[in-house]
């Protein structure tokens, strides 16, 4: 009878600490979870830059949304509406905050900027003006047209879980941006080709000149019409 009882407390103790074990395993998974969780919503990271260096942004769109691909926004009249708005948006900031724009190309699904930010520091709240101001005329843009077909896809693709953030339905821009520093003319000549030459290595056109949304036409063809270029002392 002893025994017998014996055998059931140890049953017991071995139960628990399996129970144990499997809640510490669990917690564990949970902690680890956390860790992801927090690790895709971290703010975006920051470098240093020196006074008067040239910065490479690059930016891309929540979930990768084609926003800007083609002029379906809602007719003739609408052509390229969402991509004027980037450009409008940028040349109006440029103003504001006083940093010279070197170059710029705009992609179905992201941006490049190559700026020098003055003061360097201020880059950060430049990006975040940059993305904040474009993303309410977007939204504004595609709900006022949401009837057409192209519209409400993007409306549907860039649509937040509602898990993800209760005071938000929508996202045009993902969280991070990233900042690359250009030590040298031949880094900045570098970009400049980078940037002018990345419509056509996409295949969206067959020379950099058919892509109006850089500043390819203003170094080589000299015109100005959508976006000024600064030029460096």
């Amino acid at each position: 009878m002893l025994r017998a009882k014996g055998r059931g407390l140890k049953g017991q103790v071995r139960a628990t600490l399996r129970l144990k074990s499997k809640t510490a395993a669990g917690a564990e998974r949970s902690s680890a979870l956390r860790r992801v969780t927090l690790s895709l919503h971290m703010p975006t990271f920051k470098r240093h830059f020196g006074p008067g260096q040239l910065q490479f942004l690059t930016s891309s769109t929540y979930r990768r949304a084609r926003l800007f691909e083609t002029d379906r926004m809602a007719g003739a009249e609408r052509n390229s509406a969402l991509r004027w708005t980037f450009v409008e948006v940028l040349g109006r900031l440029r103003t504001q905050m006083g940093f010279l724009l070197i170059g710029w190309v705009l992609m179905p699904d992201h941006f490049h900027l190559l700026i020098k930010p003055e003061p360097a520091e201020s880059t950060s709240r430049m990006m975040q003006e940059l993305k904040k101001r474009t993303a309410q005329s977007i939204l504004s843009a595609l709900s006022e047209n949401q009837h057409v077909p192209w519209c409400g896809k993007m409306l549907a693709r860039i649509r937040l879980p509602p898990t993800v953030h209760a005071d938000s339905q929508f996202r045009v821009w993902q969280r991070r941006y990233y900042p690359f520093g250009v030590y040298s003319e031949k880094k900045r000549l570098e970009k400049l080709n980078y940037m002018h030459h990345n419509p056509v290595k996409q295949g969206l056109v067959s020379s950099p000149d058919e892509w109006l949304w850089s500043s390819f036409r203003f170094y080589y063809l000299n015109d100005s019409s959508v976006l000024r270029m600064d030029r460096l002392a």
